[in-house]
């Protein structure tokens, strides 16, 4: 089903790596992402568990913001526990949401480049828990510590090249392609094939938010999925690995 004119064009970015099929990714870069996920956690767990100043380590309940478009750039986050959400508003008000992060996601990096003020909101979907790096603290650790900036600039690349997937899916698939596998990513489908909990809680708005669409229009796929069995509800929203049949044969 093609993309209608009153869709607007809005990007998700997806941070945790999926099925290569899902994600469009390359042999190669599947193994790269994968390496890097797999890694990635622990490495930079024992790194920030070492340092001694400039960090502090916070807990934040679902829906509290963890700061505000428009706030001061001046640290940047480390997702150890739970789903934080960026989303932008627009001068009109319209809200979007542009990422859905991860455990082992960092955000709020944009202050290193020069960002003086967040260009997003990041607020909690559930109980996160989360290690705020000031931005001093963290430009000393990336300048004395090679080792760290090459983990921190691989971790930048392999964000690159899901951008890069996210904006094709968004150019050239349908509504009911970018659901599915917006579905498919947040359910943490992989290689073992195996129907996973999405989120205890995950409003169809949201999920309109992250496709670029209406909710209307959402309510319809997912009376769909959920009439084909690719999804269900049983204290939470399941997706089934059914659902990779409508991302492979669109």
């Amino acid at each position: 089903m093609g993309r209608t004119q009153s869709e607007p064009n809005i990007v998700f970015w997806t941070f945790d790596p999926c099925n290569d099929s899902i994600g469009g990714r390359s042999g190669g870069q599947w193994e790269t992402a994968m390496a890097l996920k797999k890694t990635r956690r622990f490495d930079w767990e024992h790194l920030l568990a070492e340092m001694s100043y400039g960090k502090t380590v916070q807990e934040s309940k679902p829906k509290r913001y963890i700061y505000r478009q428009g706030d001061p750039a001046d640290s940047v986050f480390f997702l150890q526990q739970g789903k934080v959400k960026h989303s932008v508003t627009s001068k009109q008000g319209r809200e979007a949401i542009v990422a859905v992060l991860d455990v082992g996601d960092f955000f709020g990096e944009g202050c290193l480049a020069g960002q003086p003020l967040r260009m997003a909101t990041a607020t909690a979907m559930t109980h996160c828990t989360l290690v705020r790096i000031e931005k001093p603290a963290m430009e000393r650790m990336l300048h004395e510590r090679h080792g760290v900036s090459e983990l921190f600039v691989t971790h930048l690349l392999s964000r690159n090249i899901r951008y890069e997937e996210d904006l094709v899916d968004q150019l050239f698939n349908s509504s009911e392609l970018r659901l599915a596998r917006i579905l498919l990513l947040l359910s943490h489908f992989g290689k073992e094939s195996r129907a996973e909990k999405v989120l205890p809680k995950i409003s169809q708005e949201s999920l309109a938010q992250m496709v670029g669409t209406t909710r209307s229009r959402i309510s319809h796929f997912m009376n769909k999925f959920k009439k084909l069995g690719f999804i269900y509800y049983n204290g939470g929203l399941t997706v089934h690995r059914g659902l990779l049949s409508v991302v492979l044969h669109d």
